[in-house]
């Protein structure tokens, strides 16, 4: 442990040289200013693009029908590519790697919802139980869709929170009947959506009963599903496999790219992290390396301070000290330089960032900008090791020096 008189000799030689201190702590402040902000602005940016994946499964491919725009086997180009229930059971039973699979069936025209006097238009989508799976759909009362509700045709419907809260006004809608179109439906649910007001103020509805009673017939728009665990390369041969048999199906070019719109939030996922890792890598080169330029202007100041203690340095040595206790005694002053700048610079990049998340809390693309407690202690380890290094030459500098050269010195 270094001794209470080395304290003191520190801080007189810090005191006689107030300003040089100042600036050359100021430099090692902004450099960690810079850091947390920096980091903090990378996980606020990160957290951001994050919150545009919160609705969707981040493991779906998802499947939409288009219009042939190349002839094929004779056929014209402009057909209308319409997916039906074999599709989805062609997809459900052949395709390997699909783990949740649901299609979508939509109501055409203005869909009027009605409970007693009350009546408003709802988004109603038709589908299957594992639709849950796929837009990350929370239950707050009653269930979702099951099997036997597709296979009997059952008119039942699961309501958004906002639709619960329109209609009902408080009062339990489960076992309520709402009339869809005219048509009595018992609500047998009540779920949640962290997608935001828009999804909450949708009905489920079995697909079969929609296509049954609203003249569907056996028509499909979309076709959704998740592939568990699936790797990129793993997820785009099953899209790949899925494409080829849909295109076998309905007789369209399987290059042709209009046909059928094939989105993969696999890859789109993966592209997130791939760019999110990039920016932190990023973030920490800029901001390491403004920190190694304070370092440097401290390690500069540290070799001056030797230069101008050269006499006092041979003469503790001469009287018996060691290069040892001397490096010590420059290494300690460059980490309480170094330390203190730094823990100024630590705070002062916190409340900068909690400045930006005040003044930006209606971004959903820049969303709470902060640092956790592991990036504090490493950036708190970094100043340590910042400081060590800033002294070490000095201090190296400072053991070499012969007393009787030192004695010499003017």
């Amino acid at each position: 442990m270094f001794s209470l008189d080395t304290w003191q000799e520190i801080f007189d030689t810090i005191s006689k040289n107030k300003l040089r201190t100042l600036l050359t702590g100021f430099s090692v402040a902004w450099g960690i200013l810079m850091l947390i902000v920096l980091l903090g602005s990378g996980q606020g940016l990160s957290r951001g693009v994050e919150y545009g994946f919160r609705d969707d499964a981040t493991n779906s491919i998802w499947v939409r029908s288009g219009q042939t725009s190349v002839p094929h086997k004779g056929l014209r180009p402009g057909r209308n590519v319409q997916f039906t229930n074999d599709d989805y059971d062609v997809v459900k039973s052949g395709v390997r790697g699909v783990d949740h699979i649901t299609s979508r069936f939509f109501i055409r025209g203005n869909v009027a919802v009605t409970y007693g006097d009350r009546t408003s238009s709802f988004n109603i989508r038709s589908v299957h139980p594992d639709h849950q799976y796929l837009e990350k759909t929370e239950m707050v009362d009653g269930r979702f869709l099951n099997p036997m509700d597709i296979e009997e045709h059952r008119k039942v419907a699961v309501i958004g929170v906002r639709v619960k809260d329109q209609l009902f006004r408080g009062k339990d809608p489960i076992g309520e009947y709402i009339r869809i179109k005219g048509v009595p439906f018992q609500v047998v649910g009540v779920f949640t959506d962290i997608g935001g007001e828009g999804e909450q103020e949708v009905i489920y509805l079995p697909i079969s009963t929609s296509q049954r009673t609203f003249g569907g017939a056996n028509r499909v728009a979309m076709i959704m599903m998740t592939v568990g665990d699936a790797t990129v390369p793993e997820s785009q041969a099953i899209a790949e496999d899925l494409k080829l048999r849909i295109a076998e199906r309905h007789d369209f070019d399987p290059n042709d790219a209009r046909a059928v719109f094939i989105s993969n939030a696999v890859e789109g996922f993966q592209r997130f992290v791939d760019l999110m890792g990039g920016i932190r890598m990023f973030v920490w080169v800029i901001g390491v390396g403004t920190l190694l330029a304070g370092v440097v202007g401290v390690s500069n100041i540290m070799l001056i301070a030797v230069k101008e203690r050269t006499k006092e340095i041979g003469i503790r040595k001469a009287l018996g000290a060691t290069p040892w206790s001397v490096m010590k005694l420059v290494l300690q002053e460059a980490v309480l330089v170094t330390s203190v700048a730094g823990y100024f610079g630590l705070v002062a990049g916190v409340g900068v960032l909690e400045l930006m998340a005040g003044g930006l809390r209606s971004s959903d693309f820049f969303k709470d900008p902060a640092v956790d407690f592991k990036v504090a202690v490493s950036a708190t380890a970094l100043l340590v090791l910042a400081g060590a290094i800033a002294g070490f030459f000095p201090a190296r500098r400072a053991a070499a020096i012969r007393p009787v050269e030192a004695l010499r010195d003017e």
